[in-house]
């Protein structure tokens, strides 16, 4: 094994442990402790750890294996065994840490916010290192594979919230308690974009104008963001155009605005979210 993957293994390894440490305390000490659903094959190991006191982390293990069997042949042994290697790490955190620290049993929405949040954290650390905790994660894959026309949103958004509430009423069908499951869910995948993307994140600016350059010289005196001028045709008018783009961050997308209204107000601007911005001037690829 040479340098560079004992070094991809060591960060690999550093990821599954600290995410997995997050994931448990999410969990284990916030949503276990405050009784709310949480959504996968952790909900279910949940219910089973509060009704017959079964440990949340062995029962995930075990409910993983004949997952791991079904879905192995499409996702690929290489991404299940790194994925079963971060299981298990998950797991000893879930049964054998995340007991030994204080649980928090106080409002029941700032447990929810706590859970999202650090368990965000948690998934985010692990999915940015092309591993997952299995269950709904490789059903959820599966499912893409198979039927790559349907929405990635829509099947984890089905998936997800069908085991919540699924596990909401077996928890008793308290709604408030759904409800802060529900929270937590969302607030978690608000989480794991912004650690995976959110650094490199900023907007796309698309101006059609018949001052490309003079609107690109504007951008860049007052960003210091550079553009790239295109050449186009309008479909109806036929008439010659330019269409600037400019990607920049968040702070700056008010500048660029303010720059293409001094230099054409009647330019065409289309605005659009940038999930990953690499390149001069922006994180190196």
């Amino acid at each position: 094994m040479n340098k560079k993957k004992v070094k991809e293994f060591g960060i690999d390894l550093l990821a599954d442990i600290i995410g997995s440490f997050l994931v448990a305390i999410g969990i284990y000490n916030f949503a276990t402790a405050s009784e709310f659903p949480v959504t996968g094959v952790s909900g279910i190991a949940q219910v089973l750890y509060l009704y017959f006191d079964l440990p949340i982390g062995t029962m995930t293990t075990l409910m993983n294996i004949p997952i791991i069997l079904i879905c192995g042949r499409v996702l690929g042994l290489k991404f299940m065994l790194k994925s079963g290697k971060t299981l298990l790490i998950s797991n000893f955190f879930m049964d054998v840490i995340a007991p030994l620290l204080p649980v928090y049993r106080g409002e029941m929405i700032l447990s929810s916010i706590c859970m999202g949040l650090i368990a965000g954290l948690g998934y985010g650390l692990m999915y940015m290192r092309n591993t997952s905790t299995g269950g709904t994660d490789f059903v959820t894959m599966t499912i893409r594979a198979l039927k790559p026309h349907l929405s990635l949103g829509r099947i984890i958004a089905m998936v997800d919230c069908s085991v919540l509430l699924i596990c909401g009423f077996l928890m008793g069908g308290d709604i408030d308690k759904i409800i802060y499951g529900l929270i937590s869910t969302y607030i978690i995948s608000v989480v794991v974009d912004k650690v995976m993307y959110g650094l490199d994140a900023g907007k796309v600016t698309m101006i059609v104008t018949e001052h490309g350059y003079e609107v690109a010289e504007k951008i860049y005196e007052l960003t210091d963001r550079g553009a790239t001028i295109l050449k186009a045709t309008g479909s109806h008018t036929k008439d010659e155009k330019q269409v600037v783009m400019c990607a920049s961050s968040y702070k700056q997308m008010h500048m660029v605005q303010k720059a293409v209204k001094e230099v054409d107000k009647e330019a065409f601007l289309v605005t659009m979210e940038a999930n990953q911005v690499r390149g001069e001037g922006f994180k190196p690829h």
